[in-house]
């Protein structure tokens, strides 16, 4: 007997900046949101897919939002923060956890796209408290191996390097 999961209800959390960055470092690409979204929902009745920005000021970032929403992402930003000494700091971790809980009671699967493995905690409260299947889709070659293992699945990008990387143009 097949189990049909199309009736699953999937929200999909990515931190941009890290398969951003992980995609620029390891392929010199970009990634395909607007495929890792199809491949998270997976057939699934999506109720919310948010992306998490931070703003830099770079020429062509709007753009860039632009083209999330165009995906179907729900784009959250803020500002970069920049310290006294130069330093530059802006990550989402505290922000998709708290929106991953609230949202958490209208969901059976919870995908978080990303490598960090910080959310480890995330993922086994939304397990055990939440009842939610958590899933995960990122660069496996730069994704902590314990987040790896408290996922109920994962998707490595690194297998599918043509289906969700691609260069930019001039390049």
């Amino acid at each position: 007997m097949s189990i049909n999961y199309s009736n699953q209800r999937v929200g999909v959390f990515v931190d941009v900046q890290n398969l951003y960055y992980s995609a620029r470092a390891m392929y010199d690409a970009n990634v395909n949101f607007g495929r890792i979204l199809e491949t998270a929902a997976n057939g699934r009745q999506l109720i919310r897919a948010i992306a998490y920005v931070i703003k830099s000021e770079a020429p062509k970032e709007q753009g860039f939002f632009d083209a999330l929403e165009k995906a179907g992402f729900e784009v959250k930003s803020k500002d970069i923060q920049v310290f006294a000494d130069g330093q530059k700091k802006g990550d989402w971790d505290v922000g998709v956890a708290i929106d991953a809980i609230k949202i958490a009671d209208r969901l059976d699967v919870v995908v978080l796209v990303t490598g960090d493995g910080d959310f480890i905690p995330l993922v086994t409260y939304l397990r055990e408290n939440r009842g939610c299947r958590v899933e995960g889709v990122a660069f496996g070659r730069s994704t902590s191996s314990k987040l790896i293992e408290s996922l109920d699945s994962f998707v490595d990008i690194d297998d599918d390097k043509r289906g969700f990387l691609f260069k930019s143009r001039g390049k």
